[in-house]
């Protein structure tokens, strides 16, 4: 498809897996459009942030926002007013939002109030449980949106169960078109199982981050006694988000934690790759990181009653537990070092070219109506582990 310099398209990122997304996303969209990157700075420090940037090789944020950490209201309020001022200024044709962040919601309520179309890439995903902030942003975003770029056939069945059934497209993960696209990078430039003193295959890899475990003692305190039993075992690599730190120092954690696990400082995407291709298990309450779990063939538990990414549980793929219930979670992460993985592996996610369709329904979206064509499913034929 040829470049069309006429259709202009800003990109809203502001969090860690929104620059991953965005990475795979903007290699195709530029081929056909301008898109005018705008950073909230919800996550803005170097390692959360700008690593992203460099070892991606994104390009540089059009507009740094600079809106930093605090309160949902505040902090959404105040990426609304600049992403706002941003819109007025660069008349985009569409506003390409991801996942189900604050800075997600931010764009898609600014873009709305202008009347903006937005494109909204994971739609249709659902927990089910209205606690959790993003579960108001996914759902807030989906029935602004213009354009609903969904990852799975659920996702497609979660938005016509709340009457959305046009704009709707099937186009596949993007997260899995960037860990094909990223993975052999990974294997040349990582050496962090070096740094770290790790082999193959003899390591735990846990991420903690939702609010939902760290806002709650006895939810983080299950969690750390679950790895730190199964340290007993084997090393537990812990990269700490920085408000895990917090809620852990709150929570008089942290130097049980670091005296008993591999506790590391965030790192960037092709560390995390490698981190989580090689582990024995993972452990997370990250959906992005269930999902790269399955891409890489680990096994994983999900620190959480629920997942947006159902698919992934009565497959055998991931296992929820209730990680405030006094001894769930040891039990559940010490059983599962030693599961047997299905020998059937689901195509659930596509085969890594969500970032094309994505890119062709926005190019063409401003000349031909845009109608529920979903990606056929039974193109979803090709999936390959990241070893």
């Amino acid at each position: 498809m040829a470049v069309q310099p006429d259709i202009k398209v800003v990109s809203v990122v502001g969090a860690r897996p929104q620059f991953i997304k965005c990475a795979a996303v903007s290699r195709e969209l530029r081929k056909v459009a301008r898109e005018v990157l705008v950073h909230t700075g919800q996550h803005y420090d170097d390692a959360m942030s700008d690593v992203f940037f460099r070892e991606l090789e994104i390009p540089a944020p059009d507009h740094r926002l600079g809106v930093g950490s605090g309160p949902h209201g505040a902090q959404t309020g105040e990426m609304l007013r600049r992403i706002e001022e941003v819109l007025v200024a660069e008349r985009p044709d569409y506003v390409l939002v991801y996942g189900d962040t604050n800075s997600t919601l931010a764009g898609a309520l600014a873009a709305t109030k202008l009347h903006v179309p937005v494109a909204h890439v994971e739609a249709g995903l659902r927990s089910f449980n209205r606690r959790m902030p993003e579960e108001i942003n996914r759902v807030v975003t989906d029935h602004l949106a213009a354009l609903h770029f969904c990852p799975t056939e659920t996702a497609v069945a979660n938005l016509a169960n709340e009457g959305i059934r046009e704009d709707v497209y099937l186009v596949g993960d993007v997260m899995y078109d960037a860990t094909l696209y990223y993975r052999d990078v990974a294997a040349r430039k990582s050496d962090i199982l070096k740094r770290l003193r790790l082999q193959p295959r003899e390591y735990v890899l846990a991420t903690i981050h939702r609010a939902e475990n760290t806002d709650a003692p006895n939810r983080l305190g299950g969690i750390v006694d679950g790895l730190v039993q199964v340290a007993q075992q084997l090393p537990v690599v812990l990269p700490v988000h920085p408000r895990t730190q917090q809620a852990l120092e709150r929570d008089q954690l942290w130097q049980r934690a670091r005296a008993a696990l591999t506790v590391i400082e965030p790192v960037g995407y092709l560390d995390m790759l490698t981190l989580e291709s090689n582990a024995r298990l993972i452990a997370t309450d990250s959906g992005g990181v269930q999902k790269e779990a399955f891409f890489c063939r680990v096994p994983c538990v999900t620190l959480r009653e629920e997942t947006e990414w159902v698919e992934l549980v009565p497959s055998g793929w991931n296992e929820l537990v209730a990680a405030f219930e006094e001894g769930r979670c040891a039990v559940a992460l010490l059983r599962a070092l030693d599961r047997r993985l299905p020998s059937v592996v689901p195509q659930f996610y596509g085969h890594g070219d969500a970032s094309m369709y994505i890119t062709n329904v926005i190019a063409g979206a401003r000349a031909i109506p845009v109608a529920a064509v979903p990606y056929p499913s039974d193109s979803f034929t090709r999936l390959t582990s990241c070893h």
